[in-house]
């Protein structure tokens, strides 16, 4: 009797501690976007306008923009892909398995707006 009980709970509470965690990696994804995208535009504002064309212009100033590499890098489940130019910038971040780290892509662009679709 004690197995069913401990069966049933199990059942319940996977599915729901597997939809925390997504929830949890898709909020840690749009709030890295929003700091990337902060440290761009902080970056640009230094510069005259310009936006920097390498992640490596936001980590290696000094003080940095950003205290860690995103681009091409795997970070809370999410993949984010960078394109950086003087005038504009986008940044996507796509779940590493959908359906399994995130069910939704995140991009974010010039100005910091950031929008969403389902990677399904």
């Amino acid at each position: 009797m004690v197995i069913v009980v401990i069966g049933i709970i199990a059942t319940i509470a996977i599915p729901s501690m597997s939809r925390s965690n997504i929830i949890a990696k898709e909020g840690a994804a749009q709030s890295n976007l929003r700091i990337i995208s902060a440290a761009i535009e902080n970056f640009g504002t230094v510069n005259n306008g310009n936006y920097p064309t390498a992640e490596a212009n936001l980590t290696g100033a000094t003080p940095p923009y950003l205290s860690q590499s995103f681009c091409n890098n795997s970070v809370g489940g999410y993949t984010f892909a960078c394109t950086l130019a003087a005038d504009s910038y986008t940044i996507v971040a796509t779940p590493n398995s959908c359906g399994a780290t995130g069910s939704t892509i995140y991009t974010i662009v010039t100005g910091g707006v950031l929008t969403n679709a389902s990677c399904s």
